[in-house]
This record gives structure tokens, sequence and C-alpha cells, in this order.
């Protein structure tokens, strides 16, 4: 079976290597070692030396030679936009404090749909509408990867964070 134990990232790889491409959404774009089958059929073992973010654009190398393509999935998030840059810092402000996977794109945010969240941010002031997009949030402070249910600090008994 083939191997990639090398991700370059997107823009460093030569695109005139690529043999395939792999369509992944971002929970299965946080990886190690898995056994993944290209776009194109191309049968592989993606074989990290530690866990990585496979970003779009990014190239897995294999072993043999040639280059897979990652590409980030669309998937159904929700868009965020603010009538000035106070209320967007704000918004933003209030996602970093919920700790919500977050892609801070120019003039908008990008965050998975949670009803309760957006009924929050359209309490604040924001425009919210439902998109389907790749979704591609920042890394934080701690890593490059936070998923929800991985929390780089601790939070004492009475909510304060012990950061």
């Amino acid at each position: 079976m083939r191997r990639a134990a090398v991700v370059a990232r997107a823009g460093t790889w030569p695109a005139g290597e690529c043999v395939d491409s792999i369509t992944l959404a971002y929970d299965d774009r946080y990886r190690r070692r898995l056994r993944l089958l290209g776009d194109g059929g191309t049968d592989f073992l993606l074989d990290l030396p530690e866990p990585a973010v496979l970003r779009d654009g990014d190239g897995l190398r294999l072993d043999e030679g040639g280059y897979v393509l990652v590409r980030a999935a669309d998937e159904p998030l929700v868009e965020i936009r603010a009538r000035d840059p106070l209320l967007f810092a704000r918004l933003a402000w209030h996602l970093g404090n919920r700790h919500l996977p977050t892609e801070i794109d120019g003039e908008r945010m990008l965050i998975r749909d949670d009803h309760v969240i957006v009924d929050m941010l359209r309490g604040l002031g924001a425009e919210v509408r439902h998109v389907s997009a790749p979704f591609n949030p920042e890394g934080g402070a701690y890593g490059q990867h936070n998923h929800d249910h991985r929390h780089p600090h601790a939070h004492r008994g009475d909510g304060r964070h012990g950061h």
C-alpha cells in the first residue's frame, strides 16, 4: 500500500506532481494515521509522526513519488457579519469566550451551526445566515487544532479561566 508521511503546506509543493486528491470535512482533517481512499481511487496510508491539521491545498507526499491534494469539503456553517468593526470584535470575543472553533475570513466569521449561539449572535446585532462552505477555523494560541472536545486549559469551579 502506498504511504504518505509528509504534509507539504499549500503553495510549497509542485502541483504538477499531483496524482490524486482527497476531499475531507474539518473533523476528518485532523489526523496522524489512517487509511484513505483518494477521490480518484488512490489507496494510501496517511502515516504522520504526530497528528496534524490538513488544510485545503496541502499536499500529502507519497513515499514512491507524487502528491495527493487535500481539499476541504463543504459543510453546513453559519456566516456571521457585523455592521462595523467594533461589533465584529465583540462578536469574535463572545465566540472565543465560548471556545468555539471559528474561521475569521476578512469581514465574516464562520462557525458550525448551533441555534443557541446563533440566537445569542442575533441578539448582539450580528447578521447571520446559513451557508455551505469549507471550514478552516483558527488554530488557537494553544495549538494548531482545537476541537470542541479538546480543551487546552482548565476552568476553576467559579467559571473563571485558568490561562
